[in-house]
């Protein structure tokens, strides 16, 4: 069995929530509560893959200011409108997977894994765009 298999299910159930909260407003109509849950389970999800950039052991100044940039502005996003704030959050998904690949590492990871992180970001990415349109036009 490949080390990574587990890596590669649970990335998949992790969009479970992006995807219900995408499916949910259609079913049932769209509500602030839904959209709140959305945008704190994306702050909480980039905010992991973002310290996942910096690996233990590996203290190199380039890799903290990946960790760091896709998440201090995260504080801030409060005082504007939540459009901008899925805004950011769908480039910052993109923003992490980008520094991701750059890094040497990415050579040896298992290609289904790589794969795996394409897919995932760029549906997280999609469903962003869903949202935003949501927010834009609830009804």
């Amino acid at each position: 069995m490949n080390k990574f298999v587990n890596h590669i299910q649970l990335g998949y159930l992790g969009l479970v929530p992006f995807l219900g909260c995408v499916g949910w407003p259609l079913l049932v109509g769209s509500n602030q509560f839904n959209i709140q849950f959305f945008t704190f389970y994306s702050i909480a999800i980039l905010a992991f893959m973002a310290g996942n950039l910096w690996h233990a052991g590996n203290q190199r100044y380039s890799d903290a200011l990946k960790a760091v940039i896709p998440v201090i502005p995260l504080g801030f996003l409060a005082f504007v409108p939540q459009t901008v704030t899925l805004i950011w959050l769908a480039v910052s998904f993109w923003l992490v997977f980008f520094f991701e690949k750059s890094n040497p590492q990415w050579q040896t990871y298992h290609a289904d894994y790589q794969k795996m992180r394409f897919v995932l970001t760029s549906v997280v990415f999609v469903c962003h765009t869903f949202v935003i349109g949501i927010s834009l036009y609830p009804n």
